[in-house]
């Protein structure tokens, strides 16, 4: 990591500081944009629901009507959905996904346009649900300029993706949830510091805080580096012939990353938001009893929806082995001791099924980190460990520094051939 740090200063790699800098650049603008409140609608709530993680995701400029209020939310939503959409149950999308670089140029375009329709969509009902009293062209105005808002997103994660450093909607995304991280610690100082009679037990308390958190992020890091390797053999090579080098086929823990999470808190939580737009009392105790993923049962759902989210998006969208299986076959290699077909395919959904299973145990502990502290605890609310926010981060700053790392390298392997010749 160093090593790569050091490069950047060399003056060869000028271009790639100018990179750098145009990304922190994006995302000072994108901090700062969650920060201006749109005037005629500046209101803040303890509670947004289900909204909460597209909230986070904003740097929680949903809560007081931010012109960046909804991110770039809409677009991960509308990626959700075509990809979804290229399943086998829609042909058009799946053929458009098998065409290649043209295919997906026009997936992206379409999935740009529905995350646009998605972002007025979901600023008007977030205006008819939280701005009670304000007339249709109020909620029009604000459900514009949060659209209008998102779109820059959108053009600011291109610019990021193009001319800068990593990928440009993640990043914006992570600086959203780094923002947000600020308010943990302090509200973990004042619960735990100021809050306490002994000011030793309190630091003590607080230390162990920071390096709890600390080792929640080294197994993160771990977990999204591990990998199954599945070795793989080409009928026509060798590894003589190549170094010695062994293909294999990897296979991540965590195929799925977070939607699982996302999608299990959206699910588990739309109850809730239901019962307490309609305001029936019966119907919102039953919910916050025995619904709401705070309580036993709510949370014992909560868990399985996360497992099961997990091998649907794996098993469909992330990883299908029908089609790994077929790709290993057209290009002409195999599973040793495995035949090619049905049997590779078994075998791939086999070692997957086992993965998924650690993976979605790992989600599970992660996302019930911060209910079991907030249950337990005297802390405040807006203190957390473990969650989404902070797997998303870790995740992204891995990509990004792959990226960045196998830049410099190959940049560095062509200035020695030049250098060479």
């Amino acid at each position: 990591m160093f090593r790569i740090i050091t490069q950047l200063f060399n003056k060869n790699n000028k271009d790639i500081r100018k990179r750098i800098y145009l990304t922190l650049f994006c995302l000072g603008v994108f901090c700062l944009g969650t920060t201006i409140t749109i005037p005629w609608a500046s209101v803040v709530y303890e509670n947004l629901g289900f909204l909460e993680i597209f909230n986070l995701m904003s740097g929680g400029g949903l809560k007081n009507f931010s012109i960046f209020g909804l991110g770039v939310s809409p677009y991960i939503t509308a990626s959700i959905i075509t990809q979804l959409l290229q399943t086998d149950i829609f042909p058009y999308f799946k053929e458009l996904k098998e065409q290649g670089y043209v295919g997906r140029q026009k997936i992206n375009s379409i999935t740009r346009y529905l995350g646009i329709i998605l972002a007025f969509v979901q600023a008007y009902v977030i205006c008819v649900f939280y701005l009670n009293g304000a007339d249709v062209y109020t909620m029009l105005k604000t459900s514009l300029v949060m659209t209008a808002g998102t779109a820059f997103c959108l053009w600011m994660g291109d610019q990021i993706t193009n001319k800068g450093i990593g990928n440009g909607q993640s990043m914006l995304i992570m600086a959203g949830i780094i923002q947000s991280m600020p308010n943990i610690f302090t509200g973990a100082y004042r619960g735990l510091v100021v809050a306490n009679e002994s000011a030793l037990m309190g630091w003590l308390f607080f230390a162990a805080f920071i390096l709890i958190y600390i080792l929640i992020i080294v197994g993160i890091i771990w977990v999204q580096l591990a990998e199954r390797r599945i070795p793989i053999q080409y009928a026509n090579r060798t590894n003589s012939a190549y170094g010695g080098q062994q293909s294999y086929l990897p296979i991540k823990i965590n195929s799925a990353g977070v939607l699982p999470v996302i999608f299990a808190s959206i699910v588990s939580t739309i109850p809730a938001t239901i019962v307490n737009v309609i305001g029936n009392e019966s119907a919102i105790n039953f919910v916050n009893k025995y619904i709401v993923y705070t309580s036993l049962t709510g949370f014992i759902l909560y868990v399985i929806l996360i497992f099961v989210f997990g091998y649907i998006y794996t098993f469909f969208i992330a990883m299908n082995p029908d089609d790994m299986s077929k790709n290993i076959n057209e290009r002409g290699g195999y599973i040793p001791g495995i035949r090619p077909g049905e049997d590779t395919s078994k075998y791939i959904a086999n070692s997957l099924g086992k993965l998924t299973v650690v993976g979605s145990l790992f989600l599970v502990i992660l996302a019930a980190l911060p209910v079991l502290i907030s249950n337990f605890s005297n802390l405040p609310a807006s203190v957390s460990i473990g969650g989404t926010g902070i797997l998303i981060v870790v995740g992204v700053a891995i990509d990004t520094y792959k990226q960045m790392e196998s830049g410099l390298v190959s940049r560095s392997y062509s200035a020695r051939r030049k250098r060479l010749r």
